[in-house]
């Protein structure tokens, strides 16, 4: 028997985790109704604020400590520790989701689904956030390093982990970081994906479409800078993907368009791939914008501009990794398979700066997830959730010894 799972056994057989297990076996409907409640919450990245006032409120209910907003956003508290302790543990769950303001987010219940975008990334991992520090206080259980409870913003797209980035930009000498990141009872994802995202304009003089016909078209120059990407070849291994996300410009049909603008985002799981990667998507512009500038020699010139807008550290957690190993006694004494998974989450910031962190998921099933036909069963989350608990009390436990 391994010391890891010795460890999860003791820890398991302890009355007070019982009694945590037993709230969570009860309170399944105040779960759903904290779920169906933060959903209707609109919380698109940069606009998270009325959401994460619904939180401060459930964390002082909860009998949480130092509860407050920081200066990006996140709502955050603290569960206390028996004696004063070097170290804190992070367990996070993010608020953003991806869709614009005014999306329609009031959830439909159709048996035991939950209807709605955002029903599950990442209802479903903020609510198992609250279930677990209210299972903490029912239980009276203290753990013995302090856990910094975040609802944290900016994790979806254009929010670049910026709420992961201010929370380790402050001294909460954070020694491991979990995070709940959507539905599933055996997932963990310990490979950071990584990313780099580009927002590419090309400006010019526009004009009518047949007086000014001779003029350089910022659409088709554009267009003919995405064909070329489209066919850069990119590594198999490490993995390594290119996509066009967004594109527009133009204001009619028989104009040529002063803009246009496309989107792109590259992936690795390797950090020097990215810097390579980057490297030449970028020259593969370039040179296809001089291409352009060639064929309208006489014309105004085209203006490129290469703005990044999102960079998202490739990271890897080892596979001997005390968390790692303590997931995995916890999965063996519930009788799960624990599905290693590569993904991007809010567990690459603390994975980049070499703190231990993963993230799992908050249990039952899912559909649809990023589009408007998004779709959370939490039939069976009581598993997960215990999961979560054991696998941070142990954490917790770690936390006094070097990771």
């Amino acid at each position: 028997m391994s010391t890891s799972f010795r460890r999860i056994t003791s820890l398991a057989a302890d009355v007070r985790v019982h009694r945590a297990f037993h709230w969570l076996h009860l309170h399944e409907l105040q779960l759903r109704q904290w779920q169906l409640q933060m959903i209707a919450i609109p919380a698109p990245s940069f606009g998270e604020s009325a959401r994460a006032a619904w939180f401060i409120d459930r964390f002082h209910e909860l009998g949480l400590t130092e509860v407050h907003l920081d200066e990006v956003g996140n709502a955050l508290a603290l569960q206390p520790c028996v004696d004063e302790a070097p170290h804190s543990v992070l367990l996070s769950a993010h608020l953003d989701t991806v869709f614009p303001p005014h999306t329609d987010c009031i959830p439909r219940e159709d048996g035991p689904r939950i209807l709605a975008p955002g029903a599950c990334d990442n209802a479903a991992g903020l609510t198992a956030l609250l279930a677990i520090a209210a299972a903490l206080r029912y239980a009276e259980l203290t753990p013995p390093y302090p856990i910094l409870f975040a609802a944290n913003v900016g994790e979806e797209g254009a929010g670049d982990l910026r709420g992961m980035r201010h929370i380790f930009s402050v001294d909460y000498n954070i020694a491991a970081a979990i995070a709940l990141e959507g539905s599933g009872n055996a997932t963990v994802v310990d490979r950071a994906l990584g990313s780099r995202r580009f927002r590419i304009t090309l400006s010019g003089p526009g004009g009518h479409s047949w007086a000014d016909a001779a003029r350089p078209n910022p659409i088709f120059a554009l267009s003919a800078a995405l064909a070329a990407l489209a066919r850069l070849e990119l590594p198999q291994t490490p993995r390594t993907t290119l996509h066009c996300g967004t594109i527009s410009g133009g204001t009619s049909v028989n104009s040529i368009p002063e803009s246009a603008t496309a989107e792109i985002d590259l992936r690795s799981v390797s950090s020097s791939q990215l810097d390579l990667s980057e490297a030449d998507a970028l020259n593969t512009v370039r040179t296809a914008i001089r291409d352009a500038h060639d064929r309208y020699a006489s014309q105004p010139p085209l203006t490129l501009d290469i703005a990044r807008i999102g960079d998202r550290p490739a990271a890897t957690l080892p596979p001997d990794s005390p968390i790692l190993s303590s997931l995995r006694a916890v999965d063996r004494h519930f009788g799960i398979a624990t599905e290693c998974r590569i993904g991007s989450t809010d567990a690459n910031l603390p994975l980049s700066l070499g703190v231990p962190a993963l993230a799992i998921g908050a249990g039952g099933t899912s559909g649809g997830i990023h589009t408007l036909r998004e779709w959370y069963d939490p039939t069976g989350r009581e598993l997960a959730l215990r999961r979560i608990l054991l696998h941070l009390l142990d954490t917790c436990a770690l936390a006094s010894a070097p990771f």
